[in-house]
């Protein structure tokens, strides 16, 4: 299967177009140019929630230097430096700035968050301030293993012990701020995939998006499985782009506390770790290309393999019917080996490019002691300091192998990606531009024209119908019969304009004047009210006239079966398909159409109830036009239009046409 919309590419610019086009507009509006301002937006958003927790800590350790002088100076004493050379020197200057500047962001940009849009943005500014604090206890931690350390090798007990205690404290403090982190992320996640989905929904759902990425062809679209597409890929999307969003946040802040630290204890460790980080990173993220297009391929093959089972759910009794269990375990066999291959795939390098992770982390373990311990052995450190700088260097080390950790999730990400992005485009280009018509297709109140119309079938240089001019008024009746693959089908789907004719004119009733009742009825997924009243809303009817309009189409059995017309069922299975007919019957009846279109709608029914059933219809004044093969259905109508199956046709009343010799 051709796949060019959704085929994967690595180039990192067309990545990130694709992030920022199913990002953006969740937190503002995508218009031309502005994707620098989302960017920036987001980097404001740091310079906000930084300046504020500077501003906080400041003002708590102003706070616990009057209240508890002693216990601040002597076991926040490194926190209180830092703060202290920042506000003495250039950097509180530049911190504030940098605030003013965030703030200044947002204040400008104000009227393109609205429409709620500023809850999201609400909602990431708690999580970053949240991961702030919780680095911010890191970097604290560092300090305190250093002093901890030092207390044990000198053997302070005292000491050792109120320094363990206020090292327990930072944990019960960093408890709940990453739980709530946790709980914010996933608050976040839900709201935007919930956008997400229904924004996805409803251009699936405009201008009949959902039917031209539904062909009968199915090698003819480049956008498998929709349903999987909506549900499953806007799931990982959302959750997968937030767990990245906030790791790299939490990196960026992890670097930023620590680097100082580990620069100021050893600037030789700072750079091996630097050289380091950015050879094995260019390493792997050259295996992730390979990576991609595998997780790209498994998420297709993984979507086809669950289609198929379900369509075999869909289909059961027919399959059934013709005892065609072994083809369709085939088809599922030769499916589930496509998924079971290309996972064996998927294993292979999963597992080559652990062994180079793994191994990459299991070196970085040396790099502390090759570096630091000749200076340690010189007596120009103290074991506390070393621990200290092994702490930083750690903590370093995993903000810069943030991508390296993440590399399996990164490539089924960027797969994920490539799957949704093609979808959104695709959907929004169809339901956002109307096909342009060769023909001269217009709206009417009071009829259906066609005047030398040409139709030709998807794919075909063929004509199944030429140069057809019919006109059906109100309260007309039309028969139109044929042989099989006549094109009699294709006629309506002219008429409702689902296909288009080459030429000619094409004037039929506004929407909700002209109804389709085909020969397998569409049950929904829904209530036996919400099955009878479809399209229309089921507040528009009463109980008495559902149950009426049931006796009338001879349903007075149903009404027996389920006389709580809200229950649910499995409906396409329970009813047989002349019940479906019969239900469809009753819906024509309760939305009163001036035009309806019956496509072999009573071929499931016995004469009588056929009978029966056009009987109603006659009663109600409405246009008609059947596609029958009955001899009997000429008695409810006016007018024969017959086609030849060559392109041909003729148009005759039914006092001169005869079935047996047609």
């Amino acid at each position: 299967m051709t796949n060019t919309i959704a085929k994967p590419n690595n180039g990192f610019k067309i990545q990130i177009g694709k992030i920022r086009r199913l990002a953006q507009p969740f937190f503002l509006p995508l218009d031309k140019g502005n994707g620098w301002q989302f960017i920036w937006l987001l980097i404001s958003l740091i310079f906000c929630v930084g300046g504020l927790v500077l501003i906080s800590i400041t003002g708590i350790l102003e706070i616990l230097g009057k209240i508890q002088p002693i216990l601040t100076e002597k076991y926040l004493g490194g926190v209180v430096q830092i703060i202290q050379t920042i506000w003495s020197t250039w950097w509180g200057w530049f911190f504030s700035g940098l605030f003013i500047i965030g703030s200044a962001s947002f204040f400008s940009l104000r009227h393109q968050l609205r429409n709620r849009r500023w809850i999201p943005w609400l909602l990431l500014g708690i999580i970053v301030l949240m991961l702030l604090a919780v680095n911010g206890i890191n970097a604290g931690i560092g300090f305190i293993a250093r002093d901890l350390t030092n207390a044990l090798v000198a053997k302070e007990e005292s000491n050792f012990y109120k320094i363990l205690i206020i090292y327990a404290c930072c944990f019960v403090i960093a408890l709940p701020i990453r739980v709530s982190q946790i709980f914010c992320t996933l608050k976040l996640g839900i709201i935007w995939r919930e956008w997400l989905s229904q924004s996805l929904i409803a251009d699936y759902m405009k201008n009949r998006a959902y039917y031209v990425l539904n062909p009968n062809d199915e090698q003819s679209t480049d956008v498998d499985n929709p349903d999987q597409r909506i549900t499953d890929d806007t799931k990982a999307f959302t959750f997968q782009s937030l767990n990245f969003t906030v790791g790299i946040f939490d990196a960026l802040l992890t670097f930023s506390l620590n680097i100082l630290i580990l620069w100021s204890i050893s600037s030789k460790l700072t750079f091996s770790l630097f050289g380091y980080a950015a050879f094995a990173t260019s390493i792997l993220l050259i295996a992730l290309k390979r990576l991609i297009k595998i997780n790209f391929d498994q998420l297709r093959f993984e979507a086809d393999f669950r289609y198929g089972l379900v369509h075999i759910r869909d289909n059961a009794e027919s399959i059934a019917f013709y005892s065609g269990e072994k083809p369709e375990r085939a088809e599922s066999q030769r499916r589930l080996k496509e998924v079971v291959t290309n996972f064996n795939l998927l294993i292979v390098w999963q597992v080559i490019i652990d062994v180079m992770r793994r191994s990459i982390g299991y070196a970085g373990n040396f790099f502390p002691y090759l570096v630091l311990a000749t200076p340690y052995f010189l007596g120009e450190m103290d074991y506390g300091r070393f621990v200290q700088a092994s702490f930083a260097f750690n903590m370093v080390e995993s903000s810069l192998f943030f991508v390296v950790n993440q590399i399996e999730e990164l490539a089924k990400f960027t797969a994920g990606i490539n799957r949704l992005e093609g979808f959104q485009s695709k959907v929004e280009n169809v339901s956002k531009s109307f096909p342009i018509n060769k023909v001269n297709d217009l709206s009417s109140n009071n009829s259906i024209l066609i005047r030398n119309a040409d139709l030709y079938p998807p794919g075909s240089e063929k004509p199944i119908i030429s140069n057809l001019s019919l006109s059906v008024n109100e309260r007309d009746k039309l028969l139109v019969v044929g042989p099989s693959g006549c094109g009699k089908t294709s006629l309506l789907r002219m008429i409702s304009g689902l296909w288009e004719a080459e030429n000619g004119l094409i004037k039929r009733p506004n929407k909700g004047d002209l109804l389709f009742i085909p020969q397998k009825p569409y049950m929904l997924l829904g209530s036996l009210r919400e099955q009878l009243c479809y399209p229309t809303e089921e507040d528009k009817f009463r109980d008495d006239q559902l149950r009426s309009v049931l006796n009338e189409v001879k349903l007075q059995s149903l009404i027996e079966r389920y006389p709580n017309l809200d229950v649910k069922q499995d409906w396409p299975r329970i009813l047989s398909l002349g019940e479906q007919q019969r239900l469809a019957f009753g819906r024509l009846l309760l939305n009163a159409p001036r035009f309806a279109v019956l496509d072999e709608a009573t071929s499931a029914l016995d004469v009588k109830t056929e009978e029966h059933l056009y009987n109603l219809l006659n009663k109600r004044d409405l246009a008609i036009i059947s596609i029958g093969h009955r001899p009997t259905l000429i008695e409810f109508h006016e007018t024969v239009l017959e086609l030849m199956g060559n392109g041909s046709w003729r148009l005759l009343p039914t006092t001169t046409y005869d079935f047996d010799k047609s």
